[in-house]
């Protein structure tokens, strides 16, 4: 039965610019006759929208506009079609986000491979902009060695679960994680083969890193910045490296100096290497992460860890919660059924 035409969509404007953390006022709910399609143009049903930390930064000045639809990875499904490239039916990845269709053209989107055994949305996490962050932080950026020592802060995120379960499979000796409350701390070493993890409110990070790690780590993976990069530093060994994909701990007040690190001197002292990295940058090692990680997909090596909420009126609260730490694993949010 065929589907009926699309007569309206609904989009997700930014409003207002955030005086610290973001709120629901900062954003809008709109509705719009559907856009007519020019030749070379595919209508998009979107299926799964990913919200990230690095959001909270495109709010202010110099990022997203005002009163106009966001950006973000998105996946959805080629409901018209005015080009061959993009024929009605096939899935897609995009960043046309925060809409529930989407109007995009050959050069904006990509048609994802058949991967039977692989669920959709894993192509928004291990397999998306998060497990490629991870991948390129630890094989690109640190160059972890099988055997080594390594921590991860926000581990109990997005990035983080995908960089716990690769260092394992890439033969990571000790892993440790650092995590917002005590549920997080028993996820990462009771279901994602942490060796240890701790929570980082219940003392300063580098006291607990230090207990959790006492002989140190070689290799640290950054998602917050912070208490975090400098814990890391004192329990780092001589020619550690460190990949620094993120601070989350800084998104809210980027234009107030960081009260730490205190010890970035430490780096010249113990021969590290500290490397930040955009993984916009890296995207052709996304053929290197699909041949290493799909076969752990569908053996079940590899369990995608996501936080998934329905609805297109959640998005909004989804992206919220993720800067609260209220999502375990990716969070994804579904608009639509998937197939």
């Amino acid at each position: 039965m065929p589907r009926p035409a699309v007569q309206t969509v609904r989009a997700v404007h930014l409003v207002s610019r955030p005086d610290g953390p973001p709120t629901a006022d900062n954003f809008a709910f709109v509705e719009e006759p559907a856009p007519a399609l020019n030749e070379g143009d595919a209508l998009v049903e979107n299926i799964y929208q990913s919200v990230d930390p690095y959001m909270r930064e495109e709010m202010d000045e110099g990022g997203w506009e005002l009163n106009a639809p966001l950006e973000g990875r998105t996946l959805g499904r080629v409901v018209k079609s005015r080009t061959p490239a993009l024929p009605v039916g096939a899935l897609v990845h995009h960043r046309k986000a925060w809409r529930t269709h989407s109007v995009v053209t050959p050069a904006e989107a990509t048609v994802l491979p058949d991967l039977p055994g692989v669920p959709l949305s894993a192509h928004l996490s291990v397999l998306g902009g998060t497990g490629l962050s991870a991948w390129v932080g630890l094989t690109r950026i640190a160059r972890l060695k099988p055997g080594e020592d390594l921590f991860i802060s926000a581990a109990a995120g997005g990035v983080g679960t995908a960089a716990g379960q690769l260092a394992r499979l890439l033969g990571a000796g000790r892993i440790v994680g650092s995590a917002g409350s005590a549920a997080k701390v028993e996820h990462l070493t009771g279901h994602l083969g942490f060796d240890a993890a701790f929570d980082y409110h219940d003392g300063p990070v580098a006291e607990q890193l230090r207990a959790a790690a006492p002989d140190g780590i070689d290799v640290y993976l950054d998602n917050v910045g912070g208490d975090h990069l400098e814990g890391a530093i004192s329990a780092m060994r001589d020619h550690g490296r460190i990949a620094w994909c993120g601070a989350v701990a800084q998104y809210n007040n980027r234009l107030q100096p960081p009260a730490a690190p205190r010890n970035l001197y430490d780096v010249v002292g113990k021969s590290l290497r500290l490397e930040g990295f955009l993984v916009r940058k890296h995207l052709d090692a996304k053929p290197e992460l699909y041949d290493f990680l799909v076969p752990h997909l569908r053996s079940g090596a590899v369990v995608p860890d996501e936080t998934v909420v329905r609805g297109f009126e959640h998005v909004v609260d989804a992206f919220l919660g993720v800067l609260r730490g209220a999502n375990t694993g990716k969070m994804i949010v579904q608009l639509t059924d998937a197939p």
